[in-house]
């Protein structure tokens, strides 16, 4: 069987056949010629016969390796003027527009750097640090649907950091979907906001503040037109209006601009973030009673109780002996802690997954009350927090919604933040966020050679 034959087999290029074969020091060359007669423009589905001109030279593409060996597939392509994107070179269909690099190498990489760190990514495949972030971006251009944001009823709104120091992504998770679908730098109102410019670009915010402009001489003879009201209602876009209901952490800044662009849809407050306000504000006062032991010059006192620390901490049920102990020594000596703890076991108590909405909300109530009568000041201000957000977290129950994916999500984020030791940009952090937690399918070569 001739090396041409073999090769076209192995490699298996849509769109092309083997005409040559070289075996060069540590690579194989590979020359191939188009099946098509027609030219393609790389960056649309224009089409025509008539070429603008010939390259006088071989284009090259890096292929899977074949073993050891590097392999390059070449090829002479022709020039073609696209109406809409001007005179470009020919497009290929082993290849995307731009790249030197084949799908099949592409789709490898992409695979690849969501498993492993970009520096083993880089010494298997032999490629360096930019070009893995290019490859992320072409790959993720393509697979990433372009209406991923035209379906959207249940979502969630969370901020992730993906460097030291505050710096942010915020995160849009779809709940139906169980993905990620949208992101971007920063977190607050500012970052919710930019969501919904892109969700409904048509539907644009009015000025906050107006241009200047040169004031016109007075009419004494006109009367005065009233003021425009500068608070009038902004309108609900499209795609906004189909929102029913949107999962968050009690930060204003999302709140705010959800109100203000979907005000139709419930706003959601995890439980899983009332609890660990709770938490919190326990650990609050469990410092602030061992630097009064400090004070009092009771040492031993105090290395023992900070030692006590997940004793308070933990849920019961994943107490030790030795910490269940320890805990009920603190409820027979008495004192503020005890109550603090018991203070946030009542605010877990009241997400037990066996109790109606009627039963959560009496037992919200309750502990409004026990929380503003406590003479605890951590404990008074989650009071307030949670009286503030109260139908939020009784919409969570009556809805079924959390956060609870997109914690999940956050995770697996703050796994490839570290895995990858940092970003330079956001962008690159976002780009693979959005390859690995979107709504994308990442196949191996072989899988969709032989599915």
């Amino acid at each position: 069987m001739r090396a041409t034959t073999i090769f076209n087999r192995l490699l298996d290029l849509q769109g092309v056949w083997v005409t040559k074969v070289k075996f060069e020091p540590r690579r194989v060359v590979v020359t191939v010629a188009l099946k098509r007669r027609r030219l393609v423009c790389p960056k649309c589905s224009y089409s025509t016969p008539h070429r603008e001109s010939k390259q006088h030279h071989d284009s090259v593409w890096r292929h899977v390796d074949l073993g050891i060996w590097r392999l390059e597939v070449r090829a002479r392509l022709r020039r073609l003027r696209c109406p809409e994107h001007g005179a470009h070179v020919q497009g290929v269909p082993f290849a995307r527009d731009g790249a030197r690099f084949t799908r099949d190498f592409e789709d490898l990489v992409a695979w690849l750097v969501t498993k492993m760190d970009r520096t083993s990514v880089c010494r298997l495949v032999r490629i360096d640090w930019e070009t893995v972030g290019r490859i992320i971006k072409r790959v993720g251009d393509e697979l990433l649907p372009a209406d991923r944001l035209s379906d959207l009823f249940e979502i969630s709104i969370d901020e992730v950091a993906w460097r030291k120091g505050h710096h942010y992504l915020t995160l849009i998770g779809d709940h139906r979907r169980s993905c990620v679908v949208w992101g971007t730098t920063g977190k607050g109102a500012a970052a919710a906001d930019r969501f919904f410019a892109e969700l409904d670009p048509e539907t644009t915010a009015p000025s906050s503040s107006p241009p200047l402009q040169h004031p016109e001489p007075p009419q004494p003879h006109k009367q005065a037109k009233p003021p425009a009201d500068q608070h009038a209602e902004q309108p609900v876009g499209e795609r906004a209006a189909k929102l029913t209901a949107v999962s968050m952490d009690m930060t204003g800044g999302y709140a705010k601009s959800v109100r203000e662009h979907a005000p139709q849809a419930t706003i959601v407050i995890d439980n899983y973030h009332v609890v660990q306000l709770a938490t919190k504000a326990l650990d609050e006062v469990r410092r602030e009673h061992w630097n009064e032991l400090r004070r009092a010059g009771n040492g031993d006192a105090a290395k023992a109780f900070k030692d006590a620390r997940w004793s308070l901490l933990k849920n019961p049920e994943d107490l030790t002996d030795q910490q269940a102990a320890t805990l009920a020594a603190f409820h027979t000596a008495g004192g503020k802690v005890p109550r603090a703890w018991t203070l946030k076991e009542m605010t877990r108590a009241i997400f037990a997954p066996d109790l109606t909405v009627a039963a959560v909300e009496q037992l919200i109530d309750r502990l409004l009350s026990r929380l503003s009568r406590s003479r605890l000041d951590p404990f008074v201000r989650v009071g307030r927090t949670i009286r503030k957000h109260r139908e939020g977290i009784l919409a969570a129950r009556r809805l079924n919604l959390s956060n609870a994916r997109a914690e999940s999500l956050n995770n697996k984020v703050k796994l490839l933040v570290r895995r990858a030791y940092g970003f330079h940009s956001a962008h690159a952090a976002l780009a693979l966020i959005l390859l690995a937690c979107g709504p994308v399918t990442l196949t191996l070569p072989h899988e969709h050679r032989f599915a």
